[in-house]
């Protein structure tokens, strides 16, 4: 099978592109690098040179067409998951985050259906479900969302169904929460709560939390989503057009996070705290009922071993 994997030099991204490699599968992979890093593909390299499947980088922007039309030609999956992926970069840039979220989503969309490809999985996101108390959110729930990548989510996933209605696009959205793992990258103002608070308890610092910390989330492990998105690509045809939650189904808050990887790294230090953040979302709890169902799927690793194998990567690659 040949996979092209969008933004396969994110987190999430290389990750995929890893574990398509070691089982053999053909893989391209398109990535502009705004948000990627070239070094999260040097171990998928690696595998590819040792014997794995073939592997292919395209450098380039997927809100252009014809770069687009080149990375989806001859590709028989699409893993979609180039995005520009924060709630706060959207508040504070709504512009850029709908071009590419939205708009290059739409570009990958249209070469995918002229060029026949079998199945498109777009990575969506718990954000769209917005501040409704009803927990925990399922897939039959108005979404309302609370913040420009919220909405960009919610218009690319809406396209994803619509292109399997109208065309027979076997499409498949999977809405991530939280997810978490090696490679997910600590450094920048916008990255996500557990790399940060991981990096602040290992250099000795106090992690810094936006609000009360009674913010309650449901963390999911790379392991998986990766699990997630091999299922979706193998689906049977029932299970497109469709849209699935993607996490554990638990929910901790992130004052008990703080306490559980001050325990993992031994460095138990309370966190200071900053203004709440716009766009954030209070409370979020996922159904999975429905991704077990239709695509099998079952999460493989819990929150407690998510965060060990977590903490040993940053160790190892931050000491």
């Amino acid at each position: 099978m040949k996979v092209l994997v969008t933004g396969g030099g994110g987190f999430i991204g290389s990750n995929l592109v890893e574990a398509l490699l070691r089982r053999g599968d053909d893989v391209r992979v398109i990535d502009n690098f705004a948000t990627g890093r070239r070094e999260n593909l040097a171990e998928a390299e690696s595998w590819a040179a040792e014997g794995g499947g073939h592997y292919e980088l395209l450098e380039g922007d997927i809100r252009d067409p014809e770069t687009v039309r080149r990375a989806v030609e001859g590709c028989d999956v699409v893993l979609h998951q180039a995005a520009i992926p924060s709630v706060a970069r959207s508040v504070a840039d709504p512009l850029t985050s709908h071009g590419v979220n939205v708009d290059g989503t739409l570009n990958l969309l249209l070469a995918a259906r002229d060029l026949g490809v079998k199945r498109f999985v777009a990575a969506s996101s718990s954000s769209l479900y917005g501040e409704s108390p009803t927990l925990p959110k399922v897939e039959t729930m108005c979404p309302d969302p609370i913040s420009p990548y919220g909405l960009d989510k919610l218009a690319a996933e809406t396209y994803c169904r619509l292109f399997h209605r109208l065309y027979g696009l076997g499409t498949v959205a999977l809405r991530y929460f939280n997810v978490f793992g090696p490679r997910q990258d600590p450094s920048s103002e916008y990255s996500a709560v557990i790399p940060k608070f991981t990096a602040a308890l290992l250099a000795g610092r106090a992690p810094t939390i936006y609000g009360d910390g009674g913010q309650t989330r449901d963390f999911t492990y790379i392991e998986n989503v990766v699990r997630a998105n091999l299922l979706a690509a193998e689906a049977p045809e029932e299970a497109c057009g469709e849209a699935y939650n993607i996490a554990c189904g638990e929910r901790i808050s992130l004052l008990d996070l703080v306490e559980r990887l001050g325990r993992i790294t031994g460095r138990e230090i309370a966190p200071v705290h900053g203004d709440p953040r716009p766009g954030d979302i209070r409370h979020s709890l996922a159904d999975i009922g429905k991704a077990r169902r239709l695509l099998g799927y079952e999460p493989v690793v819990t929150l407690d071993e998510g965060l060990e194998r977590t903490v040993a990567w940053y160790r190892r690659e931050h000491a």
